[in-house]
């Protein structure tokens, strides 16, 4: 065989090709013999249709846990609000200008080192860091009791 013989072969490919006897009449027969009793394959099949009670218990479910998730985050925004004005009404506040910024800066700093502290207790740099922020803002008490 040569290549323009195998050229020929696969263009008669591409024409349709009748059935050389009918076959729906065949696939109409064996639809009607199929036994629609208790033991055929299609009766003992359920339908695939989606089930009112399936999609209610889903929708419950999701309902509950989007209600859950919305008081757990409403509650931990009301503790850290508690928090933060507890924060607020202990901070010291110096009457000098001069010192009060620095105060600020101190008081934040503190703050983000309590919260970073809350994710991990045990480190050492961390402890570090508190203690000398806690020291610089009793250097800065000593420096406005001085200043008078």
């Amino acid at each position: 065989m040569n290549e323009f013989e195998w050229l020929r072969q696969t263009r008669a490919l591409r024409e349709p090709v009748s059935p050389r006897r009918d076959l729906w009449s065949g696939i109409e027969a064996a639809l009607d013999t199929v036994d629609t009793g208790a033991n055929s394959p299609v009766a003992r099949r359920p339908l695939r249709q989606p089930q009112n009670w399936l999609i209610a218990a889903s929708f419950v479910g999701l309902s509950l846990f989007a209600g859950s998730l919305a008081v757990h985050l409403r509650d931990r925004t009301l503790a850290n609000a508690t928090t933060t004005t507890t924060a607020e009404a202990s901070r010291w506040r110096p009457n000098d200008p001069r010192l009060a910024g620095a105060a600020v800066e101190l008081d934040a700093a503190s703050m983000e080192l309590k919260q970073a502290m809350e994710q991990a207790p045990n480190s050492p740099a961390l402890q570090r860091l508190l203690y000398r922020t806690q020291k610089q803002q009793s250097q800065l008490r000593q420096m406005e009791h001085q200043a008078g």
